[in-house]
């Protein structure tokens, strides 16, 4: 048997670009895939805004029409910060949704003793929303000042490629808790799911209709529909009648009581719970799920990038891109939206499955989430949508994300010892470290840290709760320290300093320049 060439062992070279993609950044779809495609991004959007109020409004005090308006505003503005995000921020093609990082000091705020002794449930849920609210609107300063002032920017040049590997990877992996264990609870719903999801996506992609990859492209929506038709089948069969609360919740289509409850047309406005209330303690507790959304979205931008089949943001693109986040955060805080914004992460999984990393269908997504959050009875038909059914296209657009942080290592050189530390003990360590203080506080009811300053606690509790903020700081340190001076081949660098610079390499400014010629008024660096 003759010796494999060399290119045989070896034939996949390092790309800037993923390729294989149909449509990229700057390319789009005909209007009518493109809208189609734009209403798949609005309904995976739907999972989280409707699960965090569900989770957060009842603690408050809140009634069944309390949620539906809290998820009508979630959505509202996060098709607004959608729109400036894609046509002013980074530009590049994510969905702006609420964020689970914040959760944290939320319960902090809603577990004061100065709101849990309102005895009138409606008043308690009003004063503890404009507790979150007042505490949104300072810390979004945080964001806002990293952002605008470049300082993110400069930030970003002590991360390489190995720094950036687990940071992505963990964006996804992170997330493992809202994928299977979530899907367990409704097997019979769950797990056909999760087949027709990867059958359509993957092994019947070649199917074609008029030229069209259609269980490609649509995987999602057509999955989605016939698995909320079998399941509303169960539930009028009465299948689920004398089964658990828990079993109900999680498999029934009419437990969610949305439709009931929303109002046909409501127009969310600044300021409709009521003046907000501001506290130094819950500010400072708040300011640290801002700077996790801060480093959570960083990676996902990048994992983005590579899906939308462009190059990796400049520093200059970054900063603009959390400057604009910032604002977002801002505006949750003056409608009211109970949590703060970050990049959805499902969104971004879903370029990859499609093919479509196009800008304009984003944009589009952003029209039906402000145009459904309007015509509430409507937006309240598709909420309604068990949340069973989206953990299980998550497990595949989570891990799919993850894959793109893991293929950031294609710039590194993976036959050094000090590499392969670095990227196994921050791997484990974001994994480890956030699932210990999981596990703290289900036992103890409490984070591990617990002394008499409560803004001191929400602040280590938030930090150490995010894989990817601790995989970032673990990474970062380790990759800057650590035998850095002669390694920089190793690390990625002469591949990654090209793009730290908006001239640094050609195609950035055909990806990343402002609409509407803004870039006269504001020069990138």
């Amino acid at each position: 048997m003759s010796e494999p060439k060399p290119e045989e062992i070896a034939p996949h070279l390092p790309m800037d670009q993923l390729q294989g993609f149909e449509y990229c950044i700057d390319s789009n779809p005909s209007w009518g895939e493109a809208i189609a495609l734009g209403f798949q991004h609005y309904i995976l959007a739907l999972g989280t805004a409707v699960m965090i109020p569900t989770l957060l409004v009842p603690m408050m005090g809140g009634s069944d029409g309390d949620k539906v308006r809290v998820v009508q505003t979630l959505l509202f503005v996060g098709g607004i910060n959608t729109l400036l995000q894609t046509l002013f921020g980074t530009r590049l093609p994510t969905v702006i949704g609420g964020s689970y990082a914040f959760i944290v000091p939320i319960m902090s705020i809603i577990r004061d003793s100065s709101l849990t002794h309102i005895v009138d449930p409606h008043q308690r849920f009003l004063q503890s929303m404009r507790a979150i609210q007042g505490a949104l609107i300072i810390s979004s300063s945080v964001q806002i000042i990293l952002g605008y002032s470049q300082l993110w920017g400069i930030c970003s040049r002590f991360f390489s490629p190995l720094g950036m590997v687990p940071v992505i990877a963990l964006v996804g992996f992170g997330l493992f808790d809202r994928g299977f264990p979530v899907v367990g609870k409704c097997v019979e719903i769950g797990v056909p799911m999760l087949i027709l999801f990867i059958a359509f996506s993957q092994y019947l992609k070649h199917f074609q209709a008029k030229q069209l990859p259609i269980l490609e492209r649509f995987a999602l929506l057509i999955s989605i529909t016939v698995i909320w038709a079998y399941a509303h089948l169960l539930t009028a069969s009465g299948a689920y009648r004398h089964r658990s609360v828990t079993t109900q919740i999680h498999c029934r289509t009419d437990k969610a009581n949305l439709i009931s409850s929303a109002p046909w047309i409501k127009i969310p406005y600044p300021l409709q719970w009521g003046a907000p209330t501001f506290d130094a303690g819950h500010a400072f507790g708040m300011m640290a799920a801002v700077f996790v959304s801060l480093i959570e979205s960083s990676a996902a931008y990048k994992a983005a990038s590579r899906l939308a089949s462009a190059t990796p943001p400049p520093a200059h693109v970054l900063s603009r891109g959390i400057g604009w986040q910032g604002i977002g955060i801002l505006l949750d805080g003056l409608f009211g939206t109970l949590t703060g914004s970050t990049v959805s992460v499902e969104n971004v999984g879903l370029l990859g499955v499609t093919r479509v990393g196009s800008r304009r269908v984003v944009q589009i997504s952003a029209g039906f989430m402000i145009f459904f959050s309007i015509l509430g009875k409507f937006g309240a038909l598709f909420a309604s949508i068990p949340f069973t059914i989206f953990a299980a296209v998550y497990c595949v657009l989570f891990g799919l994300v993850a894959a793109v942080g893991l293929s950031f290592l294609q710039f590194t050189n993976m036959n050094s010892m000090r590499n392969l530390f670095i990227t196994g003990v921050s791997l484990f360590l974001g994994l480890s470290v956030p699932q210990y203080f999981y596990e703290y506080t289900a036992t103890a009811q409490h984070g591990p840290a617990h002394t008499k300053a409560g803004w001191f606690n929400d602040f280590i509790n938030t930090i150490f709760f995010s894989p990817p903020t601790v995989a970032l700081i673990v990474a970062v340190f380790l990759d800057n320290t650590l035998d850095y001076k002669d390694t920089a081949v190793d690390r990625g660098m002469p591949w990654w300093v090209r793009f730290r610079t908006f001239k640094g390499d050609s195609r950035n400014e055909e990806f990343y320049t402002l609409p509407f010629n803004l870039n006269r008024f504001f020069p990138p660096s």
